[in-house]
């Protein structure tokens, strides 16, 4: 119990110096988004939704794009995407390498 306590407010703590990144790719995600669902005609709320769906790569398929400019540009918001989740990804590992080398 004490290992996920100690995980879980070391991960905390370095999610925290990295938001401004975190916010920056979500700004670009947002951003590209909107630009995609202004050329497609969809109301903004449908545009991020699009957007974040790509990026976290689930990609329902209820909303796609269908012009070639726009079909780049999702997929530029997927390597966003992968970009953030690896990053993500990256973090989780070393905190845990971190925790576990403290608690050794």
């Amino acid at each position: 119990m004490q290992f996920t306590i100690d995980f879980l407010w070391n991960l905390g703590a370095v999610l925290i110096q990295v938001l401004p990144l975190f916010f920056g790719l979500g700004l670009i995600i947002a951003v590209l988004s909107t630009l995609i669902g202004r050329r497609e005609g969809w109301k903004l709320g449908d545009s991020l939704y699009f957007g974040f769906i790509t990026a976290l790569t689930v990609g329902y398929g209820d909303l796609r794009p269908t012009s070639g400019l726009n079909k780049l540009l999702a997929i530029v918001i997927a390597l966003f995407g992968l970009i953030t989740s690896g990053i993500l990804v990256a973090i989780a590992v070393e905190v845990v390498s971190t925790v576990f080398q403290k608690q050794s």
